[in-house]
């Protein structure tokens, strides 16, 4: 699986060797964002399931195993040039919501959406590497400044490919409170279902686990993926899975603290408020990421003892210090 979080919304640049900071499958760009002026805090952690090898890949750039490496690595500048790629087209006469949109967030989501394509290509590509059955969900969260609007404020773009999540932690006069930015797209949602459907594709779950959908060819019991969107996995590609992202914007407030970008691994085990909660509490910014991806381990644990335990990876972006939270506002 895949996710992403970019802060910047500049031109990603190349970063020395002694800025990268690795753990398992994680990638750490960090530099001094010229526009917000300071670095952003955040942190992300891979732990390795109980299934074999970790398929898990994330980033977090500020200013299938080898196909969520591939991803990882490649689409954040995939976004940034698709983006001034797609900025002479018109926009879109609405938002989802209804709304127009501000004409740069709707270049970002023609850019997603076309480097989303793009990758997708890429990945099929690699003729040294059987994709038939073999890709990963992505989630991608881009934070752009907006400095033309009064007052000025930030807007979050996110896209979402297959199963993996983004949660907002915002704070209520209760407390915190987890936001959810992105639909989980499995195959047992009915538009999902009826698009797989419609292309001969099938949509069954298995009798030992009735509660996973799963998508499978029109006349053979494989290959059983249990989401309808991904990046690879060829072979169900004509028959409705698609690497189109589900796009979204959400405007942040001054209660918004941190941004949390999980796969499949933690949601399965942990619901959006645990996730948040556990945020929230860690002292900080830093070992915010290992502690959801342990806990949701512990719980994998807990409640599937006699099962592998999936791989889990997290990634953190704090809005704001964490140890110098404001207190609830409220809108006014």
């Amino acid at each position: 699986m895949g996710i992403c979080i970019s802060i910047a919304s500049s031109e990603i640049h190349d970063q020395a060797e002694d800025q990268h900071h690795f753990h398992e499958n994680v990638l750490y760009l960090t530099e001094t964002i010229p526009s917000i002026g300071t670095h952003a805090h955040g942190s992300l952690y891979s732990k390795q399931g109980t299934k074999g090898l970790n398929q898990d890949a994330a980033i977090l750039y500020q200013n299938g195993h080898i196909v969520s490496n591939m991803v990882r690595n490649r689409l954040p500048s995939l976004l940034v040039s698709q983006k001034y790629g797609v900025a002479k087209l018109e926009p879109t006469p609405e938002s989802d919501n209804g709304r127009r949109p501000r004409k740069d967030l709707v270049k970002w989501k023609q850019a997603c959406v076309s480097a989303f394509k793009v990758m997708d290509k890429e990945i099929k590509l690699q003729h040294n590497l059987d994709c038939s059955t073999s890709g990963t969900t992505a989630v991608v969260v881009v934070r752009q400044l907006i400095i033309v609007s009064f007052p000025k404020g930030e807007d979050l773009v996110i896209a979402n490919l297959g199963d993996s999540r983004a949660v907002l932690g915002t704070m209520t006069e209760k407390g915190i409170k987890a936001v959810q930015l992105t639909t989980d797209l499995k195959p047992g949602l009915p538009s999902e279902a009826e698009r797989i459907r419609n292309c001969k594709g099938r949509v069954l779950a298995l009798k030992e686990e009735p509660h996973i959908p799963r998508v499978w060819l029109p006349h053979e019991d494989s290959p059983g993926l249990a989401m309808s969107r991904a990046f690879g996995d060829f072979l169900l590609k004509d028959h409705g899975l698609i690497a189109v992202p589900d796009v979204f914007y959400h405007r942040l407030s001054p209660n918004d603290h941190f941004i949390v970008l999980a796969t499949d691994g933690v949601w399965d085990v942990l619901n959006n408020d645990q996730v948040a909660s556990i945020v929230m509490e860690e002292e900080s910014e830093q070992a915010a990421a290992r502690t959801v991806a342990e806990a949701a381990t512990a719980s994998w644990e807990r409640k599937f003892p006699s099962s592998k335990v999936d791989d889990c990876t997290v990634v953190c972006l704090f809005l704001q210090d964490k140890q110098h939270p404001s207190s609830f506002a409220p809108e006014t």
